[in-house]
């Protein structure tokens, strides 16, 4: 796989608030204070998403307060919304969207999703994905101390472009 434009590991997360789909606003900085945020940028439409972010999912079920998942929606709520019941997805979402000039993804460097930062508490970004990469999930359970999000017998792609 080659590399393509996104914050490297290494490279300070910038800052950023968005609002939810209730008009709360989460704060990264803010977040990292409970531990380190699974940042995961997507859009409903897109194959990759619709695959990948069920299985992100089940690391938000495992957290337990110790660290955040979050997912930064680039369509509307209405969108998320219809993507959440037809996926089952819970993750926390909050919106970067077009009518904002994708603030927090330009920030972020994107230009494919999904895209998926592990953001370490002191700011800096531990693991950077684009697209789906099954190795790099499974680097991102062991960095946040969790189980695998695999289920045994599941048939699970090794890589799929965003």
């Amino acid at each position: 796989m080659g590399s393509m434009a996104a914050l490297p590991k290494g490279s300070r997360a910038p800052d950023f608030s968005l609002g939810d789909a209730d008009g709360s606003e989460f704060q990264l900085y803010s977040a990292l204070a409970s531990g380190p945020v699974l940042l995961t940028f997507f859009k409903a439409s897109c194959p990759t998403c619709q695959y990948a972010l069920p299985y992100l999912d089940r690391f938000n079920a495992q957290l337990n307060g110790s660290g955040t998942a979050v997912a930064v929606s680039q369509d509307t709520p209405a969108d998320a919304e219809r993507f959440n019941l037809e996926h089952g997805y819970v993750t926390k979402q909050v919106f970067d969207t077009e009518e904002a000039g994708f603030a927090v993804s330009n920030a972020y460097g994107l230009t494919n999703v999904p895209t998926v930062f592990l953001v370490g508490t002191d700011g800096v970004i531990e693991h950077t994905m684009v697209s789906w990469s099954k190795a790099d999930v499974e680097e991102l359970a062991g960095k946040l101390g969790l189980n695998s999000p695999f289920l045994a017998g599941e048939d699970v792609l090794v890589y799929k472009p965003g």
